[in-house]
């Protein structure tokens, strides 16, 4: 059983209104294209290619879309346009990468080690630190103790934004201010929470992509200091993007799943953007799971990812 079991209506009503601009593009473009038509024929199938490359799906996930379907057509020569919308559902779907991770939204596995780990990336702009503050709004909604650490020391201001968002939500932020060792500032966060006991540790790192071996440094410093401590930890690695810059945010995934293990990403403001196609892209292209979504400004509008309501909303029209 997916997430569909308990998604709210509210929740549904905001991913719909999430993906309006994107939907509107594509199918905008799909519907002209198959006006009139009663057949799957080539041009059909390149109107299809048009529109998701449009979306920001992505030139190597749409080609393995329309060969997929073009495999499906050659199997029934007479398979009318009605079909297609079907079709293109499931080839979607079936393109998303999954953890096998079932459970109950910002709930975690029960029989799991406490602290949980989070250690959060991603370059600067693509909302890392708000996407932070809403995860720690929504965990302790939940009823979890959260704490937070700001360990992007390097940008101006990063260290002050996480303290304004820990005091909005309640929760406690571990900082040594700006040009502290990111390192450091890790293993104080990890180290208070196993003394008050904390469930969650959600921790800000530096996202500068300019010198890429810089950035693994440091992470790879992070994460050994952080195993001092806890051997599992950090649990999840959290890459941050900005639906918005469309074929660009793939390009930072690839950066950053070269610098660090990247175990699952959150995909921002795909309600401010046509682009919203990028979540399927960067999930097929980087094998690597999308666990958040980010479908408005509000502190509930981060919602955990289900592949099957997304697809089914993205169709919803």
């Amino acid at each position: 059983m997916g997430l569909l079991s308990f998604f709210t209506k509210e929740k549904k009503d905001d991913l719909n209104q999430g993906l309006t601009k994107t939907k509107e593009a594509f199918f905008t473009r799909l519907s002209r294209a198959i006006a009139g038509k009663s057949t799957v024929d080539d041009d059909v199938l390149d109107a299809l290619e048009e529109s998701l490359v449009s979306s920001d799906v992505g030139v190597e996930t749409t080609l393995k879309i329309i060969e997929r379907i073009q495999q499906r057509v050659a199997k029934d020569k007479y398979l009318g346009t009605k079909e297609l919308h079907r079709i293109l559902k499931e080839e979607i779907s079936a393109l998303f990468q999954s953890d096998g991770q079932d459970t109950e939204a910002f709930t975690l596995p029960e029989g799991l080690q406490r602290p949980y780990v989070m250690l959060v990336v991603g370059v600067n702009g693509v909302g890392k630190t708000t996407t932070i503050g809403k995860l720690a709004y929504q965990f302790k909604q939940k009823g979890y103790q959260v704490l937070l650490g700001a360990a992007d020391t390097f940008r101006a201001a990063a260290v002050e934004q996480l303290q304004i968002w820990g005091e909005r939500v309640g929760v406690p932020v571990i900082s040594q201010g700006s040009g502290a060792d990111p390192a450091a500032v890790a293993y104080d966060t990890l180290n208070s929470a196993l003394a008050r006991k904390s469930d969650v540790v959600i921790i800000d790192t530096a996202g500068r992509l300019h010198n890429r071996v810089n950035l693994m440094n440091e992470l790879s410093k992070i994460r050994n200091v952080l195993k001092k401590l806890v051997p599992e930890a950090p649990q999840e690695v959290l890459l941050v993007l900005d639906a918005t810059t469309g074929q660009n945010a793939i390009e930072q995934a690839r950066q950053f799943s070269a610098a660090t293990d990247v175990t699952a990403m959150a995909v921002t403001k795909l309600d401010g953007t046509a682009k919203g196609g990028v979540v399927l892209g960067i999930s097929d292209q980087l094998q690597i799971p999308v666990r958040y979504i980010g479908v408005g400004e509000k502190m509930d509008q981060l919602q955990v990812f289900d592949k099957d309501t997304f697809v089914e909303t993205l169709f919803d029209r």
